[in-house]
């Protein structure tokens, strides 16, 4: 890769809130000359007083300088319509996927990769093939969940395409960022590199036929989500989270992410983890730790369907820290998932 290329595809990592689509691809990117000197950049903004422009301007001198830190940097702004640039063949391997559904929360600590992993077996249970792309860049669970940290993808090459080689595990095709790092090394990605191992992971996968990619997404809203959105033709998104009123106030965040009309992905529902806690000995007992259906009342009063709840169970810790999800292995926690799981199919599929 020339510095060019490698210019432009850090520019490309950069979202326009506004647009929802990265620089390059929106024709913000008006010209690109660099030497071993001097690197400048032609920013073209529609509208003269762009609200996003100086912070756009002063993100991509950031990632630039950063990358090229012998370089002289300059990152000019331009007024006028941003011009599209040529559609070029887009090499993919989502082209067999049939649906995609996002798993988010509002906050960390709920649980969310719990369940993406426990939803995905239960949607192999039900016959569907199944994959998960763990799209928490920086704090990727899955590996462990399926019992495959020490995993280290192949490549290879098919129809002229280089292409990764997912790890399988419960019959489930699994990618992630976890897999070509170190479990006790700490990843100090900004979010240029992020995005683009994400793009990576994504079209570079051989995810072969799949009915269903469930994406487990990172806590929040931010660069990934914007990414994923970009890059996934995403049916539906599923917010996970538990019934206490601070984790439903994050709620909010993630359910308006997805109505944003320049992102516009259906909200399937939501899902109230650590419903109640049920101890192994008194199995009839509901003792609830983290008060009582907060993420239904959200979901009855703004409008979004609520898809069922989950409690802490002792075979759903006890199982992810083995590497087998519950739903695989306890038949009250599989019948819970399934209901949820079957739930989901009926909203994509309408």
């Amino acid at each position: 890769m020339d510095t060019k290329e490698k210019i432009i595809e850090l520019l490309g990592s950069l979202i326009h809130p506004e647009t929802g689509e990265d620089l390059v691809k929106s024709g913000f990117v008006e010209q690109v000359n660099a030497s071993d000197e001097h690197i400048s950049v032609a920013l073209h903004f529609a509208k003269a007083r762009d609200p996003f422009a100086f912070k756009l301007k002063a993100q991509a001198e950031a990632l630039l300088r950063e990358a090229f830190p012998a370089a002289t940097v300059t990152v000019m702004l331009r007024e006028g319509t941003p011009r599209k640039p040529q559609q070029q063949e887009h090499r993919t391997t989502t082209g067999a996927i049939r649906h995609v559904v996002a798993v988010a929360s509002g906050k960390g600590g709920v649980g969310k990769s719990t369940v993406t992993a426990n939803l995905a077996v239960a949607l192999r249970n039900m016959g569907y093939r199944v994959g998960v792309l763990d799209a928490d860049i920086y704090g990727p669970s899955q590996p462990r969940m399926f019992g495959v940290e020490g995993y280290l993808p192949n490549a290879v090459q098919e129809d002229g395409i280089d292409q990764i080689v997912p790890a399988r595990a419960q019959d489930i095709e699994l990618m992630s960022i976890g897999f070509f790092i170190k479990p006790t090394d700490a990843l100090l990605w900004r979010g240029a590199m992020a995005v683009n191992a994400l793009r990576q992971m994504i079209h570079q996968t051989r995810w072969g036929e799949l009915d269903f990619l469930l994406t487990d997404l990172p806590p929040g809203t931010g660069d990934i989500h914007l990414s994923i959105i970009g890059e996934l033709k995403i049916d539906a998104a599923v917010i996970v989270s538990t019934p206490q009123q601070v984790a439903v106030a994050d709620v909010v965040r993630g359910v308006e992410l997805f109505r944003n009309p320049q992102v516009n992905i259906p909200v399937a529902g939501i899902i109230e983890n650590m419903a109640w806690f049920t101890p192994e000995e008194l199995p009839d007992n509901r003792y609830y730790l983290f008060g009582k259906g907060g993420a239904r009342r959200y979901a009855e009063q703004n409008g979004v369907d609520f898809l069922g709840e989950i409690p802490i169970v002792q075979s759903i810790m006890e199982c992810s820290e083995e590497g087998r999800p519950a739903a695989g292995i306890d038949p009250r926690v599989e019948k819970w998932y399934r209901d949820i799981a079957g739930r989901i199919v009926e909203k994509v599929r309408k």
